[in-house]
């Protein structure tokens, strides 16, 4: 079983096709260490420890990437290096862990200092998202040098694994949605060995993953790369490690862009019901472009998982489409306007009988590849947020919640509905928050963008967001659009006031809206 919703910005293809006030500047290069010594970074709000100099001193190495998996290695203009960190924030001077970071520097002779991406998830890899991602930052390219990392628990970075690529499969064959004592013991039993697999697997970094974790690593990122000030661009969960951070060290904030804003307000049933709410907003946005009324054709694609359910579609593999792959193959569409045709292809053919179409959206959005072996991206979202997350609601509470949950979004409700007691059950390593603490105040103006179709983090998050950080710091810029996130979409009022901002430090009037 896996969460099956991503707070993250996927990283395939956006047209997937089944069928055929300004924040300050940096100084110093982006080459490597400062001066030796020690510095003093906040472990909590309101405390400070310092920092050894081997930490803060230390020089990347900045080398040839290697390939990433099954990713070729990207291009001569990439560089790759190692930052060592703290496995325990604790105990700054303790064991420390390898972090993998990837940097493409700046041609401009007018460089402000390095600007730092998170794409989301949790769990996704910067090293081999930028360089996919990068020509979406052409503009920024001239003024940054372009900067992201696997955060610790994810791919190059101490990446988490939890279950091999058959124990993967076998799961999905688990109904998310049980409809009787003997499928709810399956889901229970599945959820709790997922969570043992990753303890055996993680060891003490299980406790040691967390977006605090992180926020930290990523200011000492900023005095290893020489910037006094952080400038920082994060997408969806990225822009919750950016309140975070912005919480942690508000003296640092520089340039902050947070795109397709988590609602930090909301705890794990809220973010679930967001969720819910988002994504059957999507869906019925898709079903009105194709003519269908939003209600009668939600009822229909829900009749169809029904009979998915008693009798999975064959394919044309081995493999059976369940109802838990089609869910997965539904949501994946809905990323992206771009994709919505591929979704109308998919539906027809599974009306007919065929699940091929929608199996392939589920194997894409899985990261499965045509082998069979899935990519690990999932195993790290769920030990991340597993140890965010205090809140572990009962099974009795989330049957409670299921008729609210079916009522927002007769599709996918009842999935998230008992999602909120399977994600993170009889997990082995206890959360730390009932929600993030993201208030920030004396920092320099965070622009928050918003995208009103957002299926992943619904719009209503960024006004959150900005309260939440505080007066005067959080800017909302709205996107009446479709899809997750904003930045790089279509929208020339978006993306110039996004470059605006990181590039000349103009902050555009708070409630601008783009159309």
């Amino acid at each position: 079983m896996a969460r099956f919703v991503r707070w993250t910005a996927l990283t395939a293809a956006a047209t997937l096709l089944v069928t055929g006030c300004s924040g300050g500047s940096s100084d110093g290069g982006g080459a490597g260490g400062r001066t030796s010594g020690t510095s003093s970074s906040p472990s909590s709000a309101g405390s400070a420890t310092s920092l050894p100099s081997s930490l803060i001193s230390q020089k990347l190495d900045w080398g040839r990437c290697e390939d990433v998996g099954d990713s070729p290695a990207p291009g001569d203009e990439w560089r790759c290096a190692t930052l060592k960190a703290p496995l325990d924030w604790a105990k700054p001077d303790g064991e420390t862990i390898d972090l993998a970071l990837i940097r493409s520097e700046t041609k401009g002779d007018d460089r402000i200092g390095s600007l730092l991406f998170n794409f989301g998830g949790p769990g996704s890899s910067g090293v081999s998202t930028l360089p996919w991602y990068a020509s979406s930052a052409s503009e920024l390219a001239e003024r940054y040098d372009l900067v992201s990392w696997d955060p610790r628990g994810v791919g190059g970075s101490e990446g988490v694994r939890c279950r091999s690529d058959k124990e993967i499969q076998a799961s999905e064959s688990v109904d998310i949605t049980p409809d009787t004592a003997a499928e709810e013991t399956a889901y229970f039993r599945d959820a709790g060995a997922f969570g043992k697999g990753c303890q055996k697997s993680t060891g003490a970094l299980m406790a040691h993953v967390s977006t605090t974790d992180t926020a930290r690593d990523m200011d000492l990122m900023r005095q290893v790369l020489g910037d006094s000030r952080m400038h920082y661009f994060g997408i969806s969960y990225g822009t919750e490690l950016g309140g975070v951070y912005a919480h942690l060290f508000p003296q640092h904030v520089g340039r902050l862009i947070l795109d397709a804003v988590v609602d930090p307000s909301a705890d794990a049933a809220g973010h679930a019901e967001n969720q819910a709410r988002g994504f059957q907003r999507a869906l019925n946005n898709y079903l009105e472009s194709t003519g269908q009324g939003a209600e009668e054709g939600s009822r229909k694609i829900a009749d169809l998982l029904k009979r998915i359910d008693a009798r999975p579609l064959p394919t044309s593999s081995e493999r059976k489409l369940t109802e838990t792959l089609a869910l997965i193959g539904l949501i994946r569409p809905l990323y992206s306007e771009a994709n919505w045709p591929t979704l109308t292809s998919a539906l027809e053919a599974a009306e007919a009988g065929d699940g091929t179409e929608l199996l392939a959206l589920a194997d894409d959005y899985n990261d499965r590849d045509a082998s069979g072996h899935y990519a690990t991206g999932t195993h790290s979202q769920r030990v991340i947020s597993c140890l965010d997350d205090k809140q572990r609601p009962t099974v009795e509470e989330a049957k409670r919640l299921l008729p609210r949950f079916e009522k927002v979004s007769p599709v996918f409700g009842p999935m998230l509905g008992w999602d909120t007691a399977g994600w993170c059950h009889d997990w082995p390593v206890a959360g730390q928050y009932d929600t993030p603490e993201v208030s920030a105040p004396g920092a320099a103006p965070i622009l928050l963008v918003g995208n009103t179709g957002d299926p992943a983090t619904p719009y209503e998050g960024t006004r959150r967001m900005a309260d939440e950080l505080g007066k005067g710091v959080g800017v909302v810029l709205t996107w009446k659009g479709e899809g997750h996130g904003a930045y790089g979409k279509g929208s020339d009022c978006v993306d110039s006031a996004v470059n605006a901002y990181l590039l000349q430090g103009t902050v555009p009037k708070d409630g601008k809206v783009c159309s």
